[in-house]
């Protein structure tokens, strides 16, 4: 089974506090820019962070390092797990995988990447997404990509009940710019974006914010290109036994994000869902 090391900026952060202010300094290029900044020589590096050479190589083993070449590889391997294509993603599970059923190893992979997901997720950035989505004043717009359009229905659909003024975007990017329109600072945009990112949601990202619109993104481990843009970004690990990524980590904080919305608006989103179970029972859409 593949390594589970943190990627290279969640070590930067997690070990922020203890840097000086020059390691601080050259951290901070490292991640405005990341991964590129960190693939460039290690004198370009400097000179863009306007340190030393040395504090380069110091703080690289400052984050568990060798030093400053062990970082750039770690950085290289980072980019090429985003790139993988499905079928070069089982070979690297299927490499002296364990005898265990798929069943026992891809539940173990899942639980594994829930745990790492909770551990990393800031809950007063949970609080604040929440309280957005609960905001009856703010529209929110909801899209997903070519394997997240199914997160993006199941927001869509569960937003849609508990409250007004909740648009899924169409499929094709060919009617994007019809939302765009609409949105201005106090609508909300969320998006699904995981590796192998598309770039047309990064356009419509970068088209939104333009427009004052907030971002939420969710997107796996390495962070989509849209992370640049976004104000509130969920990390969800996805890897599993496959040829295809698991968005379950994402459905989990999905699920309590529609819980904690709905707590918000506890009385209104009842009356909605009564009205709802009335037009339903009216249709016999379901059994009473």
């Amino acid at each position: 089974m593949p390594p589970r090391s943190q990627i290279v900026k969640q070590i930067i952060q997690d070990r922020l506090e203890g840097l000086t202010r020059s390691e601080r300094q050259l951290a901070n290029v490292l991640l405005q820019d990341y991964p590129i900044a960190g693939l460039q020589s290690i004198t370009k590096l400097a000179f863009a962070a306007e340190v030393s050479t040395p504090t380069v190589i110091r703080m690289a083993r400052k984050l568990g390092f060798e030093g400053f070449p062990d970082l750039q590889d770690a950085l290289r391997d980072e980019v090429a797990e985003r790139i993988r294509n499905p079928i070069s993603k089982r070979e690297a599970w299927s490499d002296g995988a364990p005898a265990e059923h798929i069943l026992t190893r891809f539940a173990e992979a899942v639980a594994e990447n829930i745990r790492h997901t909770l551990d990393r997720l800031p809950t007063q950035q949970f609080d604040a997404v929440a309280t957005l989505l609960a905001d009856p004043t703010r529209h929110v717009y909801v899209s997903g990509g070519r394997i997240t359009r199914s997160n993006a229905d199941y927001l869509f659909n569960h937003l849609q009940i508990i409250r007004p003024g909740v648009t899924q975007l169409g499929s094709s990017p060919n009617v994007w710019p019809q939302y765009l329109l609409d949105m201005d600072e106090s609508s909300i945009l969320v998006l699904f974006d995981i590796r192998r990112y598309e770039g047309d949601m990064a356009r419509l990202a970068t088209l939104a914010a333009e427009r004052g619109c907030q971002i939420v993104l969710f997107t796996d481990q390495w962070g989509s290109p849209i992370c640049k843009v976004a104000q509130n970004v969920f990390h969800a690990l996805v890897e599993a036994p496959s040829s295809w990524d698991s968005t379950i980590s994402i459905m989990l904080i999905l699920e309590a994000l529609i819980a904690e919305v709905q707590a918000a608006r506890l009385e209104e989103s009842r009356s909605r869902i009564e009205q709802l179970e009335a037009m339903f029972s009216h249709t016999r859409l379901f059994r009473s």
